[in-house]
Protein backbone atom coordinates (compact mmCIF):
# COMPACT_ATOMS: atom_id res chain seq x y z
CA UNK A 1 0.00 0.00 0.00
CA UNK A 2 0.87 3.62 -0.49
CA UNK A 3 1.98 4.85 3.16
CA UNK A 4 -0.77 7.91 3.11
CA UNK A 5 -3.78 4.97 2.05
CA UNK A 6 -1.99 2.61 4.49
CA UNK A 7 -2.03 5.64 7.41
CA UNK A 8 -5.65 6.50 6.45
CA UNK A 9 -6.76 2.74 6.61
CA UNK A 10 -5.32 1.70 9.60
CA UNK A 11 -8.16 1.95 11.83
CA UNK A 12 -8.61 0.30 15.35
CA UNK A 13 -10.48 -3.69 14.50
CA UNK A 14 -12.50 -5.50 17.19
CA UNK A 15 -13.92 -8.24 15.24
CA UNK A 16 -12.30 -10.70 13.98
CA UNK A 17 -12.00 -14.25 11.29
CA UNK A 18 -10.81 -16.81 13.54
CA UNK A 19 -7.49 -17.01 10.78
CA UNK A 20 -4.14 -17.44 12.28
CA UNK A 21 -1.55 -14.99 11.54
CA UNK A 22 1.21 -16.53 9.67
CA UNK A 23 4.70 -16.53 12.05
CA UNK A 24 6.22 -14.56 9.42
CA UNK A 25 3.83 -11.27 9.52
CA UNK A 26 4.08 -11.82 13.92
CA UNK A 27 8.32 -11.75 13.19
CA UNK A 28 8.10 -8.65 10.54
CA UNK A 29 5.37 -6.64 13.31
CA UNK A 30 8.04 -7.29 15.47
CA UNK A 31 10.97 -5.94 13.55
CA UNK A 32 8.35 -3.45 12.87
CA UNK A 33 8.37 -2.70 16.93
CA UNK A 34 12.44 -2.91 17.31
CA UNK A 35 12.89 -0.14 13.98
CA UNK A 36 10.90 2.39 16.08
CA UNK A 37 13.20 5.31 17.38
CA UNK A 38 13.83 5.22 21.01
CA UNK A 39 14.68 7.87 23.74
CA UNK A 40 18.59 7.71 24.00
CA UNK A 41 18.01 4.34 22.11
CA UNK A 42 17.64 3.00 25.84
CA UNK A 43 15.34 0.56 23.66
CA UNK A 44 13.55 -0.19 27.28
CA UNK A 45 10.67 -2.77 25.52
CA UNK A 46 10.16 -6.25 25.54
CA UNK A 47 7.15 -8.42 23.90
CA UNK A 48 5.14 -11.08 24.93
CA UNK A 49 3.59 -13.32 22.28
CA UNK A 50 0.60 -14.84 23.01
CA UNK A 51 -0.55 -17.03 19.97
CA UNK A 52 -2.07 -20.39 21.54
CA UNK A 53 -6.05 -20.25 21.48
CA UNK A 54 -5.93 -21.09 24.97
CA UNK A 55 -4.08 -18.15 25.90
CA UNK A 56 -5.39 -16.08 23.91
CA UNK A 57 -8.87 -16.69 25.62
CA UNK A 58 -7.34 -16.15 28.96
CA UNK A 59 -5.77 -12.73 27.62
CA UNK A 60 -9.23 -11.92 26.08
CA UNK A 61 -11.12 -12.64 29.21
CA UNK A 62 -9.17 -9.25 31.04
CA UNK A 63 -9.51 -6.88 28.28
CA UNK A 64 -12.02 -4.25 27.87
CA UNK A 65 -13.20 -3.31 24.37
CA UNK A 66 -14.98 0.01 23.40
CA UNK A 67 -15.73 2.43 26.17
CA UNK A 68 -17.76 4.79 24.03
CA UNK A 69 -20.31 1.83 23.48
CA UNK A 70 -22.22 -0.52 25.32
CA UNK A 71 -20.45 -3.90 26.20
CA UNK A 72 -22.89 -6.04 23.64
CA UNK A 73 -22.02 -4.01 21.03
CA UNK A 74 -18.33 -2.74 21.56
CA UNK A 75 -17.08 -5.76 23.12
CA UNK A 76 -16.28 -9.22 20.74
CA UNK A 77 -18.71 -11.93 20.90
CA UNK A 78 -17.58 -15.78 20.28
CA UNK A 79 -16.11 -16.45 17.00
CA UNK A 80 -14.64 -12.34 16.91
CA UNK A 81 -12.10 -12.68 19.19
CA UNK A 82 -8.50 -12.02 18.49
CA UNK A 83 -6.26 -14.64 17.35
CA UNK A 84 -3.06 -12.79 18.69
CA UNK A 85 -2.19 -10.49 21.95
CA UNK A 86 1.27 -8.77 21.77
CA UNK A 87 2.11 -7.45 25.50
CA UNK A 88 4.26 -4.32 25.12
CA UNK A 89 6.41 -4.30 28.32
CA UNK A 90 8.59 -1.83 29.44
CA UNK A 91 11.71 -2.99 31.25
CA UNK A 92 12.38 -0.33 34.51
CA UNK A 93 15.80 -1.39 34.90
CA UNK A 94 16.86 0.30 31.66
CA UNK A 95 14.28 3.25 31.71
CA UNK A 96 11.93 3.87 34.52
CA UNK A 97 9.02 5.58 32.85
CA UNK A 98 10.87 8.08 31.60
CA UNK A 99 9.75 8.45 27.89
CA UNK A 100 8.34 4.72 28.06
CA UNK A 101 5.05 5.93 26.68
CA UNK A 102 6.81 7.92 23.62
CA UNK A 103 8.86 4.85 22.94
CA UNK A 104 5.66 2.31 23.53
CA UNK A 105 3.55 4.40 20.84
CA UNK A 106 5.93 4.57 18.44
CA UNK A 107 6.67 1.28 18.46
CA UNK A 108 3.10 0.15 18.67
CA UNK A 109 2.33 2.70 15.57
CA UNK A 110 5.22 0.73 13.83
CA UNK A 111 3.96 -2.83 15.02
CA UNK A 112 0.04 -1.90 13.53
CA UNK A 113 0.87 -0.69 10.42
CA UNK A 114 3.33 -3.68 9.62
CA UNK A 115 0.29 -5.60 11.00
CA UNK A 116 -2.19 -3.66 8.69
CA UNK A 117 0.04 -3.86 5.33
CA UNK A 118 -0.92 -7.40 5.69
CA UNK A 119 -4.16 -6.72 6.41
CA UNK A 120 -4.28 -7.81 10.15
CA UNK A 121 -6.05 -5.61 11.91
CA UNK A 122 -5.50 -4.31 15.56
CA UNK A 123 -7.17 -3.08 18.92
CA UNK A 124 -4.78 -1.14 21.43
CA UNK A 125 -5.76 -2.43 24.30
CA UNK A 126 -4.89 -0.02 27.95
CA UNK A 127 -8.14 -1.00 29.81
CA UNK A 128 -7.05 -4.36 30.78
CA UNK A 129 -6.46 -6.13 34.11
CA UNK A 130 -2.53 -5.72 34.25
CA UNK A 131 -1.91 -7.34 37.43
CA UNK A 132 -3.47 -10.54 36.69
CA UNK A 133 -1.69 -10.24 33.21
CA UNK A 134 1.25 -9.43 34.26
CA UNK A 135 1.58 -12.30 36.34
CA UNK A 136 0.03 -14.58 33.42
CA UNK A 137 3.07 -13.14 30.89
CA UNK A 138 5.52 -13.97 33.68
CA UNK A 139 6.76 -10.37 34.41
CA UNK A 140 9.97 -10.18 36.73
CA UNK A 141 9.57 -7.31 39.84
CA UNK A 142 11.25 -4.65 37.09
CA UNK A 143 9.01 -5.18 34.65
CA UNK A 144 5.86 -3.39 33.96
CA UNK A 145 2.76 -3.83 31.71
CA UNK A 146 2.28 -1.03 29.37
CA UNK A 147 -0.28 -2.39 26.89
CA UNK A 148 -1.58 -5.43 25.48
CA UNK A 149 -2.40 -5.41 21.32
CA UNK A 150 -4.81 -7.58 19.96
CA UNK A 151 -4.83 -8.56 16.51
CA UNK A 152 -6.38 -10.97 13.57
CA UNK A 153 -8.55 -10.51 10.10
CA UNK A 154 -11.25 -8.03 10.62
CA UNK A 155 -14.43 -8.90 10.24
CA UNK A 156 -16.00 -5.94 9.50
CA UNK A 157 -14.93 -2.17 8.23
CA UNK A 158 -13.76 1.13 10.02
CA UNK A 159 -13.54 4.26 8.41
CA UNK A 160 -13.06 8.24 9.19
CA UNK A 161 -15.80 11.22 8.74
CA UNK A 162 -15.37 14.23 9.45
CA UNK A 163 -16.13 15.23 13.57
CA UNK A 164 -19.01 17.11 13.79
CA UNK A 165 -19.70 20.12 15.98
CA UNK A 166 -16.73 18.85 18.38
CA UNK A 167 -18.00 14.92 18.65
CA UNK A 168 -15.16 12.55 18.66
CA UNK A 169 -17.16 9.56 19.41
CA UNK A 170 -16.94 6.40 17.37
CA UNK A 171 -19.86 4.69 17.11
CA UNK A 172 -21.36 1.58 14.90
CA UNK A 173 -23.49 2.07 11.43
CA UNK A 174 -26.37 0.34 10.59
CA UNK A 175 -23.75 -2.37 9.12
CA UNK A 176 -22.04 -2.44 12.44
CA UNK A 177 -19.37 -1.39 11.23
CA UNK A 178 -17.16 1.18 12.97
CA UNK A 179 -17.25 5.38 12.08
CA UNK A 180 -14.76 7.24 13.25
CA UNK A 181 -15.15 11.11 13.34
CA UNK A 182 -11.67 13.07 13.09
CA UNK A 183 -11.38 16.83 13.55
CA UNK A 184 -10.45 18.50 10.80
CA UNK A 185 -6.69 19.56 9.89
CA UNK A 186 -7.99 22.91 10.02
CA UNK A 187 -9.32 22.57 13.22
CA UNK A 188 -5.98 21.35 15.15
CA UNK A 189 -3.21 22.86 13.08
CA UNK A 190 -1.49 26.39 13.84
CA UNK A 191 0.75 27.99 11.19
CA UNK A 192 3.16 30.62 12.29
Amino acid sequence: MELMELLKLRRTYRRFKQEPISDEIIDEMLTAACYASSAANLQPLSYVVVKSQEKVKAVFEHTKWAGYLPKEEGQPKAGEEPVLFIGVIENENINRGQYCDTDAGLAISNMTLAAWNHGVGSCIIGACDKAELSNMFGLKEEQKLHTVVAFGYPSHTSKMEDAKDGNIKYYLDKNKDYVVPKRKLEDIVKYL
